[in-house]
């Protein structure tokens, strides 16, 4: 070669293309990284993965978990999944280090209940062995994931998280540029012809120095060879002015963490404000709920078994139920009860917040209910399933108020209301003063509705039936305190669910008297065709009203109701 450098330089150059596209390559990092819960961890009925153990921005996390039984994975709020954890003894997996699950042990009870299938959960899964789950966020929020057996075992703790690795390679392609300019320079410097070595001057007054002064002042030589510009130091200086901006560029990128995130701050999720509350079920749990509720009440109802309805029926739904079969087990010309359905899903008031119990509102109406039918679901604790409380027909010309955004819909105490024009405890029980004394202090109330003109015509007109002057007749209608629920509307009212027993009693006015049941269904009750000591007749009735806040000029609205025969019993 003709310049002493050009073979190092090369070499120099061809060790960097290497080590540049080896890095893109053969020396590429993992496109995932796996961290795992260390084997001496504690464990309880209960692991649970928190949600700081997810980086804000993985989308692409999965949960692997092995076991040596079934176990069931399920996700839900980080508030509900505490709120189902409560005391219970738990092992946490609270984030993610370099190379393993950071956890805590929570001292606590040693059992639980089976978590499968409770309704505070998104969605869950089951194995016997092995699951991966793909970590998504359901919705906004913090969000946990619960692992445990059967509540009586230790739940897995052998548990691993496997995200998205930093394959960022930020040397690869300087390395490769670098190594090609000084490959281009070598190969450049081993064609230059090095520059000739200078004669030393003659002696002055030689002929030698003649002829040298001679040839300076030739014309034709008056543009003498100029110095070779170091090219090899130009080379260099570029080299090296894109070697200080490639470790620029790697300088300012952050080390990636095996979770995938740029640096520790960025792994921690936002933080959210602490009024922040979001509806209490998604609109998936609801389907899925009120599916589970259909189908119970549908079975018991083609059983008429009254035990059947204990899993997802209670309060007056339960009582109205319970009273049918009874009744109709005696009386076959006793109507089967309103059908409930799942779906279509009308409208729902899904209120927010953390608190127990819960109350949820859909309205549905499916093929064989004649009208819309409000059920009324309540959670009275974290552990609970949703049951039906209330299945409510709306009634002719009423409308179902407008939920509102989530953020205004709030359940409210039965004794509150401060800003409505009357407490929902205090709405119902104008109600039962209304239907009971119509002319009373509650006349002016309500709006008219056909179900306070139902009630109020059948009782008037059984007052003056001629063939009702022996007896003396009284209708009293009690609010049942606590089945009295509300929810707050969106423009400041309020639906209140409130139930009634309405008692019809009958007494003869007088020795000799007696009361005819024969031909009516309180004859196939009571087995009697007379009475001279009378009869009690006991009827449940749901109600569904909207109550509007104060300053409004609308009144009191009753715009859904259901009745039942309970019993018929002799004094």
């Amino acid at each position: 070669m003709r310049f002493p450098l050009a073979a190092p330089i090369m070499v120099i150059g061809a060790l960097l293309v290497v080590l540049g596209v080896g890095q893109l390559t053969w020396w590429a990092p993992s496109e995932t990284a796996t961290v795992s819960v260390p084997a001496d961890v504690r464990s309880g009925p209960v692991t649970v993965i928190d949600a700081g153990a997810k980086a804000a921005d993985a989308s692409e996390m999965d949960i692997t978990v092995q076991s040596e039984g079934t176990f069931t994975l399920a996700v839900g709020r980080a508030s509900d999944v505490d709120a189902w954890v409560a005391d219970a003894a738990h092992l946490t997996v609270t984030g993610v280090e370099e190379d393993r699950l950071l956890t805590e042990f929570t001292e606590g009870e040693e059992t639980v209940p089976n978590p499968s299938g409770a309704d505070l959960w998104t969605s869950e899964e089951t194995a016997d062995g092995t699951l991966t789950h793909r970590w998504l966020d359901p919705g906004e929020g913090e969000w946990s994931i619960l692992i445990a057996a059967d509540g009586e075992n230790a739940a897995p703790t052998a548990v691993s998280i496997t995200s998205p690795n930093d394959t960022a390679t930020p040397w690869a392609v300087p390395l490769i540029i670098l190594g090609a300019l000084l490959l281009v320079l070598g190969i450049a410097l081993a064609f230059i012809k090095p520059r000739k070595t200078r004669r030393a001057p003659a002696p002055v007054g030689s002929r030698a120095y003649a002829r040298q002064q001679n040839r300076g002042r030739n014309p034709g030589n008056a543009f003498a060879a100029h110095p070779v510009r170091p090219l090899a130091a130009l080379g260099l200086a570029a080299a090296l002015g894109l070697t200080g901006t490639a470790a620029g560029t790697a300088s300012e990128s952050e080390t990636a963490t095996p979770g995938g995130s740029a640096s520790p701050e960025e792994s921690e999720p936002p933080a959210e404000a602490e009024d922040t509350q979001y509806p209490v079920l998604l609109e998936s749990q609801l389907d899925r709920i009120l599916a589970a509720v259909a189908t119970s009440v549908s079975e018991a109802d083609a059983a008429a078994d009254a035990t059947l309805l204990e899993q997802r029926v209670a309060g007056a739904a339960a009582a109205l139920r319970t009273a049918n079969y009874s009744v109709r087990s005696q009386a076959d010309d006793v109507p089967a009860p309103t059908p409930v359905a799942a779906d279509p899903v009308l409208a729902s008031m899904i209120p927010t917040g953390n608190d127990w119990p819960r109350t949820v509102v859909a309205l549905t109406q499916g093929e064989s209910n004649p009208v819309p039918q409000a059920l009324v679901l309540v959670q009275e604790d974290p552990r609970s399933n949703y049951r039906l409380t209330s299945s409510i027909q709306m009634l002719p010309g009423t409308t179902f108020p407008t939920a509102g955004s989530p953020e205004g819909l709030q359940e409210i105490p039965v004794d509150g209301g401060e800003d409505l024009v009357a407490s929902p405890q205090d709405a119902v029980a104008a109600i039962a003063d209304y239907l009971t004394s119509p002319d009373g202090g509650n006349e002016a109330t309500f709006e008219p509705n056909s179900f306070a003109d139902a009630i109020t015509s059948f009782q008037t007109d059984v007052v003056a039936d001629a063939d009702n002057d022996s007896a003396e007749i009284t209708f009293t209608h009690e609010p049942v305190a606590e089945h009295t629920r509300a929810i707050s509307a969106g423009d400041g009212g309020a639906m209140v669910f409130g139930y009634l027993e309405h008692t019809y009693s009958s007494v003869p006015e007088g020795p000799g008297d007696s009361i005819a049941l024969d031909g009516t269904v309180y004859e196939t009750l009571t087995g009697e065709e007379t009475t001279e000591d009378g009869i009690d007749v006991r009827y449940g009735e749901a109600v569904m009203m909207y109550v509007p806040a104060v300053g409004s000029d609308q009144k009191i609205t009753v715009i859904g109701a259901a009745q039942q025969l309970l019993s018929a019993e002799l004094r």
